[in-house]
This record gives structure tokens, C-alpha cells and sequence, in this order.
């Protein structure tokens, strides 16, 4: 499931969306995760976004902020 089917009812600059994006796909590398159905994929997703409602907009820190929430 990519992050962008999640955001279709966003209020989200298309930048904003694009950072997400690229933090989305390298939390899913960096945590191993490949299959797409997975339920965890669905838990990352969420939490970047979460992420980047409280204004977050660096890609890296997202990507970090989201493997700490899943391997802490």
C-alpha cells in the first residue's frame, strides 16, 4: 500500500506529500519491509503521516522519528 492512497483527503502541500513520501519508502527499506500487504506497511504509513500533521517536513527526521516509534 503506498502512503499516497492514504493521503488522497489530505490537506498537504504537494511538496509536504512528496517529503512523506520519500521518509515513507525509506522507513519501509531501512525496517526490511517489502510486502506492501503487510499490516506494519499500514502502521508506518499512519505514523509518518501523524508525523507530518504535528509539522515535521524534514524527510530524514521523519524517516528516523518513524523506525524509533517502531523499534523502540
Amino acid at each position: 500500500m503506498p502512503i499516497y492512497k492514504m493521503l488522497q483527503n489530505a490537506v498537504f502541500e504537494p511538496e509536504h506529500i512528496r517529503v512523506m513520501g520519500t521518509a515513507f519508502e525509506e522507513t519501509l527499506s531501512v525496517l526490511g519491509l517489502t510486502n506492501r500487504d503487510d499490516e506494519l506497511v499500514e502502521m508506518v504509513a499512519k505514523k509518518i503521516i501523524e508525523l507530518g500533521q504535528q509539522g515535521e517536513r524534514d524527510p530524514q527526521r521523519l524517516r528516523d522519528l518513524a523506525i524509533m516509534a517502531f523499534t523502540a
